[in-house]
């Protein structure tokens, strides 16, 4: 059966493959990689699925718990190749990873996480970042997992909003006294 689009065989799909992981600013999950990767014409699922194991064995692709990244040969090959890819193709694919990226540097800026201490007792650790390093970290005891996990989703959610009543509450009582 003849493929449509500019996707054609696995060479092409590993090209694909290495040219959206060259642009990602982080791990990609497996299902984020299918999903943006069968947005285009003439690439099927088992066809990915069996080319980016391909990459991995090769050693141009990484997979660890966070996702897939791209390794120094893999950046290497996919600069090497990448103007064998469309025009339209790489132009869809920086559209798709500009969206992709913002969202992995938000949760790479919005951390948090369920820890036990040495103790036993359950604890959300929750941190924010901005380019410049880090701007707050927030530790709290709680009585389950289950809280301390809603207490993580709820910063996640709205983290500067956090950050920002914090600092108006502590620079209010400066400023109180500085006025009497």
């Amino acid at each position: 059966m003849a493929k449509y689009g500019f996707i054609h065989d696995k060479l092409d799909i590993k090209m694909l493959v290495l040219y959206l992981l060259d642009r990602a600013a982080g791990p990609i999950s497996p299902d984020l990689l299918t999903e943006l990767s069968l947005r285009h014409n003439g690439v099927e699922y088992f066809d990915l699925i069996e080319a980016t194991a391909e990459l991995v064995t090769s050693g141009h692709l990484r997979l660890d718990r966070d996702g897939y990244s791209i390794t120094e040969k893999g950046r290497d090959n996919s600069a090497a190749c990448e103007s064998s890819l469309a025009y339209s193709v790489r132009s869809r694919c920086d559209g798709d990873m500009a969206k992709v990226n913002a969202e992995l540097r938000r949760k790479a800026q919005v951390r948090g996480e369920v820890r036990r201490t040495a103790e036993g007792s359950i604890v959300a650790h929750m941190a924010l970042d901005d380019e410049g390093g880090n701007l707050l970290t927030l530790e709290l005891l709680c009585p389950s997992e289950e809280q301390a996990q809603r207490m993580i989703s709820g910063f996640q959610d709205r983290p500067e909003a956090l950050y920002h009543q914090i600092l108006a509450h502590l620079t209010a009582e400066q400023e109180e006294e500085e006025e009497g």
